[in-house]
């Protein structure tokens, strides 16, 4: 019996021991810390991007650029220049505009308001190839192969193009897509919805 009541005595003692350790590293552990996540480190992250790159179109389109005033002197100095170059436009939004005022806190939902997708570059791809008629005079006293006439011309077409608004919308759905998921990794314990801003502030995508 005396055996027995040392037996407990001992697994008492033991089992005080072990909840007042328990409970000194509960009390003493640290908590885990949640980051917050403010407008500035919204931005921070979005700067870091710069120009964000949603859409690339490529256009080959021939072009005719008449220099011609449609009367005799045309036989003498007028010119026709015929061409075509495969053109690259890039479009995207420089998230270098995104400013704190862009970025809308609600309760469960952060709302962010972007720029327009606006081109960022066009380059042409390979050559231009150019066919130029000109006036006999012209040729002979002011002659021009007509290729910067061409490239200007086929730039100008191309970035039109980019703009149409079936065109327009692919870069900003593509835009929206990406900055969404960006911020995803950011922002994880409210809702996501990003919207293009004017001047009312109520048109999304």
């Amino acid at each position: 019996m005396k055996k027995l009541k040392n037996a407990l005595l001992i697994l008492g003692i033991v089992a005080l021991i072990g909840a007042s350790m328990y409970v000194g590293w509960s009390v003493a552990k640290p908590e885990k810390t949640q980051r917050l996540v403010t407008a500035e480190v919204i931005l921070t992250t979005l700067h870091a991007q710069g120009f964000l790159i949603s859409e690339k179109y490529v256009f080959d389109e021939p072009i005719t650029i008449e220099n011609t005033q449609g009367t005799w002197k045309d036989l003498f100095f007028g010119q026709t220049i015929e061409a075509r170059g495969v053109v690259e436009v890039s479009m995207g939004i420089d998230l270098q505009k995104v400013k704190e005022e862009d970025v809308d806190f609600q309760l469960n939902k952060v709302i962010l308001y972007l720029p327009q997708t606006e081109i960022y570059n066009t380059r042409l791809v390979g050559r231009i190839d150019v066919q130029n008629k000109q006036g006999i005079l012209k040729r002979l006293l002011d002659s021009d192969d007509g290729y910067n006439q061409a490239l200007e011309e086929l730039t100008v077409q191309a970035e039109a193009a980019a703009k149409q608004e079936n065109l327009q919308k692919i870069a900003d759905e593509n835009a929206v897509a990406e900055i969404t998921r960006i911020l995803k990794l950011v922002v994880k314990d409210k809702e996501i919805e990003v919207r293009f801003k004017n001047n009312e502030k109520n048109e999304g995508i």
